[in-house]
């Protein structure tokens, strides 16, 4: 049976840190049981967006993550991106899903071709081999036929694919509008249902009068 209220969280790198931390603060806020592991690229990212390191030491890490996710509350357990023998590198830990965001095409690439070179890969292989929900937020353009292929290769195992692409219909006056629209659709990919945008309410009648 899944542990409905455990999340994997993956960060890999690829530019948007932002939608890692904005992923983490409503799984956090909303109490859900978040496993993290962010790969060696995604700590050099971190500190290239960010101008500050982020710290290598889990616990000094796990609060990191709290702070810029303005949340205490749920639970957050990090992973050492080289430490395969982590709980969540065996299809015998049972999650709801994991959740790639933002994903680079490097981590593309090794998941479709079953590469496991770190944690955050092999728990992604692990959902894909236990029929579990994965979860990609690929942040990249142009795509190359490459890239496409390779996409196209994970949507056939099972993954879902929610490009980093958000939309103007709900009236976005804020880039984490912007942002909190893609991790909306990410998130509906994991049945978990948010308040994090306005959805859809079909077209308004013309007033002719």
């Amino acid at each position: 049976m899944q542990n409905q209220r455990a999340i994997v969280l993956g960060v890999s790198g690829a530019s948007g840190m932002i939608y890692a931390v904005r992923s983490l603060k409503f799984l956090l806020s909303n109490d859900y049981n978040v496993d993290l592991v962010a790969s060696k690229a995604a700590m050099m990212v971190w500190q290239s967006e960010n101008n500050i390191a982020m710290p290598s030491n889990l616990r000094s890490q796990e609060q990191f993550w709290r702070d810029h996710a303005e949340s205490q509350s749920g639970k957050l357990v990090c992973h050492q991106w080289a430490d395969v023998g982590a709980t969540i590198a065996s299809g015998s830990f049972r999650t709801l899903g994991m959740l790639i965001i933002p994903c680079s095409m490097a981590t593309v690439a090794k998941i479709a071709h079953g590469l496991s070179s770190d944690l955050l890969e092999r728990a992604a292989d692990v959902h894909l081999k236990e029929g579990r929900r994965l979860v990609l937020v690929p942040r990249e353009t142009p795509l190359s036929l490459i890239h496409l292929r390779n996409l196209t290769t994970l949507a056939e195992a099972g993954a879902r694919i929610v490009p980093a692409i958000p939309a103007w219909y709900h009236n976005p006056q804020t880039i984490e509008d912007l942002v909190d629209f893609v991790i909306a659709r990410a998130l509906d990919q994991l049945d978990i249902d948010s308040d994090l945008i306005q959805r859809w309410q079909g077209k308004q009648p013309i007033n002719r009068e």
